[in-house]
């Protein structure tokens, strides 16, 4: 099993110099990902439901440092050796998908092939009509925009006929440095998400540790993998570490392939957060 931190580029992240700390940190402990989250903006008093919290608010508040997940992850690849680079996650249909192709092969290209592409279809609308995207069918969009992405990262002359994107013989070079081109990952932890990312995803990240829900939400993604004729066994699948070690263990049982913990916070707390978690999950289950 494999581990990974998310929230990497939320709140002291966006400091430079703890954000190369914290990478650095994250690297020598043995985690094998930095995962970013993404917000554009934030509008005030916004009245949509943050769905990873119990009172439906961001943790945070409004007024938290998110920086461009991109930018930011190819700051701290310039820092880094091994740890891969991951979005956890971007929201795709807010993202022009040819654009991100060449943004997500350039990172992939320069950080030896390092990059993981996370996508969600996003929870905030508000943030949608600050940006001038259309809210409603913003899933059928990100899954085009999945489509578009691979075809741009895999063809010599990309051609593209979608009801939201299209495209004639674009070239867009560099390539990723991976034959199949940047590995995306689905995240949410709805079982919307669960069908895209056996569908399409090569990865599913529900980025919750209730083992339960896990586990129907994972029999939900390799059954629909199943039945697209795709191998339901090849899908990774990515969770938020619970504290028990019983149920730990029971998602590894599950096929989980890695559990990540959480990168917020100064960073004596985190170099003792993350020692806790070596000894008490990474050493038994890694």
């Amino acid at each position: 099993m494999r581990f990974g931190v998310t929230f990497a580029n939320s709140g002291p992240g966006a400091d430079p110099e703890h954000a190369v700390a914290l990478a650095g940190l994250a690297e020598e402990a043995g985690f094998d990902t930095l995962w970013t989250v993404e917000h554009a903006v934030i509008p005030a008093g916004f009245g949509s439901s943050y769905p990873y919290s119990r009172d439906g608010r961001l943790p945070g508040g409004e007024d938290v440092p998110i920086p461009d997940p991109l930018i930011w992850l190819a700051f701290v690849a310039a820092a880094t050796v091994r740890i891969r680079l991951a979005t956890g996650i971007l929201i795709l249909p807010q993202r022009n998908p040819v654009l991100l192709a060449k943004e997500a092969a350039t990172l992939d290209v320069l950080s030896g092939g390092r990059l993981i592409l996370g996508v969600g279809v996003g929870w905030l609308r508000e943030e949608f009509d600050a940006l001038g995207v259309p809210w409603p069918e913003r899933g059928a969009r990100t899954e085009e925009y999945v489509a578009a992405l691979r075809t741009l990262w895999t063809e010599p002359e990309p051609t593209f006929a979608g009801r939201f994107v299209s495209f004639a013989k674009a070239k867009s070079y560099p390539k990723p440095l991976r034959p199949g081109g940047v590995p995306i990952v689905v995240g949410g932890h709805s079982e919307a998400a669960a069908r895209r990312a056996g569908r399409l995803g090569d990865g599913f990240f529900p980025a919750i540790g209730d083992v339960d829900e896990v586990a129907r939400l994972v029999g939900i993604a390799r059954d629909t993998a199943r039945d697209a004729g795709r191998d339901p066994l090849a899908l990774e699948v990515t969770c938020g570490a619970p504290r028990d070690p019983d149920a730990v263990a029971r998602l590894a049982d599950l096929g989980v392939s890695r559990l990540t913990i959480s990168g917020v916070g100064d960073l004596e707390s985190l170099r003792a957060r993350f020692g806790r978690f070596r000894e008490r999950v990474m050493d038994r289950v890694g």
